[in-house]
């Protein structure tokens, strides 16, 4: 029920210690003891006390009885003061998978048996939706599109033969590609070989390879990368000046599912100007990702880009990233791309289980609705321990975010579901806001990235006797997590053996089901993004009232005397009253950006500014006005003398 809901969950006060015994709720919900690991953990003694907590308010009627009405009657539960209670809790909840070198542990998040008892219809509910997504059911039914990023893993899922053979054939191409490229069979006009890429994409297009060449891209790649993510003028002009004479070796990939993205359009419109200015053939170096028969694909078809790749339409931005959007830009930079597809084909099959000790996605989505009271009443702080997986924080905060951000809920209820995720790196934190995780505001829990090997096998050195540079990361890691949990600040660590491709994959694996199944959980749509097309929408409208303004402007300033406008008179002439701030906006910015106009009067007495365009503008309307009457006149000669 809902008042059960703002009333929020907490830990069950309880003086008893864990026990060593297995136990089953049901037939399908089982949980073992889990092997231990080769390495311990410092543990604290601290008293973890999970005070009663306010979830965000959502109205009693706006939420269906079945959607979010678990009910854990026990408010509050004291965890082990005894270090040993806090081993042992740690080592019965561990999740290990030896083949992958990965370990999740959610023992520093207190949820209790009970929390379980009662998630479990709804997990194996999510179970169900899992399963039946893979086979092809209809998830995004805004769309009427099924949802099949995890065959792109593992081909032979897809529900239909010439889908296996589409993933199949597409992940040799880009194989063939890549090699072919590197070796230097296919080169640029002018140069013995490419030695630069630009990847123009946005959102899901641009964060997952820019994680994963982040994460795995070696020191001197064959292929340097470069990103152009935005419509920012300033960033791809610092991006072509970086490039410099390497233009002529740049290969450009060029990433829209639509084919119409208007930010990805304008960093290509913007590259191929640079190209021409050049004086390069800029199809001789592009390259598309893209539906078949979008309007990017056809124009490089038309073209003759270098090469075309597909985009499936069962592929989303945000889990795109083992598809032609990811892999081809991994693989230019010989990042051995099967590993990756290795890794996190096999954590999918882990969560495919329906054992929830053996399954870490499930592990995850149920930490996540414990800890957000299922409403996400907590943000989620993500801290990943090495370097290279710094911009990881960045990649999970578009796959949860854009996710799970939804007003309404699979029944048409409105919930505002979401969880906010952010996120740096440590230690680099240690001297941020891990202040205020530790003493501040409790409105979140942290997600610990660890990786346990340093540095290459032979490449490590003591700083001081016994202690390496590694070890103090180590050390600032886990002292942060004791320092957070004896303040009753929760958290889950993901541990991986080192960053490789298959690790890599394997961590995005884990999050996109992750993701997937708290969404069940919620009962909301993980795999449309309403909101976002909204800001789309309401952008193109931005801009066609500019043209409007403009229009307007253009009309007023080509007459003789200029006719200087005030901004209700602007705005009513664009049959637009109520848009006079945006109006006033739009000016501000072409002023700012040297379009000509002249404003005359106080920018403190807004109602008193007049616009007009300046003298260039006035060149360009009397140039117009000649163009215009020169037309006209050819007209009346032609037809009066030629009859036509």
């Amino acid at each position: 029920m809902a008042s059960s809901i703002s009333a929020g969950l907490a830990l069950k006060l309880s003086p008893q210690r864990l026990t060593d015994k297995s136990f089953q709720f049901s037939s399908q919900l089982q949980f073992r003891n889990p092997s231990l690991v080769s390495y311990p953990l410092p543990t604290t003694g601290a008293v973890h006390v999970r005070p009663t907590r306010v979830a965000r308010e959502v109205s009693p009627t706006s939420i269906s009885d079945s959607a979010n009405d678990i009910v854990v009657s026990s408010k509050s539960r004291r965890l082990e003061k005894d270090p040993q209670g806090l081993w042992k809790r740690y080592v019965d909840w561990l999740y290990q998978h030896k083949e992958l070198g990965l370990y999740l542990d959610v023992s520093r998040v207190g949820f209790t048996d009970e929390f379980f008892r009662e998630m479990e219809p709804r997990l194996q509910k999510a179970f169900k939706d899992m399963e039946d997504l893979e086979k092809g059911a209809i998830a995004n039914p805004d769309e009427g599109r099924m949802v099949g990023h995890y065959w792109l893993r593992n081909p032979k899922l897809a529900p239909k033969a010439f889908l296996t053979q589409q993933i199949e054939k597409t992940l040799e191409r880009i194989c063939d590609f890549a090699e072919l490229v590197i070796s230097g069979k296919i080169r640029p006009p002018h140069k013995a070989r490419f030695t630069q890429i630009l990847s123009i994409g946005i959102g899901g297009s641009a964060l997952g390879p820019q994680f994963v060449a982040e994460a795995l891209a070696p020191d001197n790649p064959p292929l340097k990368i470069r990103f152009i993510d935005n419509t920012d003028p300033a960033g791809i002009d610092h991006q072509i000046a970086q490039l410099g004479s390497e233009l002529e070796s740049t290969l450009v990939i060029v990433v829209s599912k639509s084919g119409g993205t208007p930010e990805t359009r304008n960093g290509l419109l913007e590259v191929q100007k640079a190209f021409r200015e050049a004086g390069l053939d800029f199809s001789k170096q592009g390259v598309a990702i893209t539906q078949e028969n979008s309007l990017l694909d056809n124009t490089a078809r038309i073209e003759g880009w270098l090469a075309r790749f597909p985009m499936f339409d069962w592929v989303g931005g945000r889990t795109s990233e083992m598809s032609a959007v990811g892999l081809l830009a991994a693989a230019l930079q010989s990042i051995d791309i099967r590993e990756m597809l290795t890794g996190a084909a096999l954590m999918d099959e882990a969560n495919r289980t329906t054992l929830v000790k053996n399954n870490p996605a499930a592990l995850l989505a149920l930490c996540w609705y414990w800890a957000t009271d299922g409403v996400g009443s907590k943000d989620m702080v993500v801290l990943p321990y090495k370097d290279s997986l710094l911009l990881f924080s960045r990649y999970l905060q578009q796959l949860v975010m854009e996710s799970l951000g939804k007003e309404f809920d699979l029944d048409g209820n409105r919930v505002n579901q979401g969880i906010t995720v952010y996120g740096n790196k440590g230690s680099t934190d240690q001297h941020a806001y891990i202040q205020q995780l530790r003493d501040g505001v409790h409105n979140f829990f942290v997600t610990f990235i660890e990786v346990l090997r340093d540095r290459p096998p032979g490449h490590d050195w003591e700083l001081e006797p016994g202690v390496t540079c590694g070890d103090y990361l180590f050390g600032f890691l886990q002292g942060t997590r004791s320092a957070l949990y004896a303040n009753d600040r929760e958290s889950i660590t993901v541990t991986v053996q080192e960053v490789t491709p298959r690790s890599v994959g394997a961590l995005v694996a884990l999050y996109e089901r992750a993701v997937g199944i708290y969404a069940s959980l919620i009962n909301i749509n993980a795999y449309h993004q309403p909101g976002v097309e909204a800001g789309k929408k309401a952008a193109g409208e931005v801009l066609a009232l500019q043209k409007r303004v403009l229009a307007v402007l253009n009309e007023a300033s080509c007459k003789q005397p200029v006719e200087p406008l005030t901004l209700e008179e602007i705005a009513d002439r664009c049959h637009a009253p109520d848009d006079i701030e945006m109006i006033y906006k739009i000016i501000a910015h072409m002023a700012a950006n040297d379009r000509a106009l002249i404003a005359e009067g106080s920018c403190v007495r807004h109602e008193a500014l007049r616009f007009s365009w300046g003298s260039a503008m006035l060149m360009r309307c009397m140039l117009d006005r000649r163009r215009k009457m020169a037309i006209f006149h050819e007209v009346v000669r032609r037809f009066w003398y030629e009859g036509i």
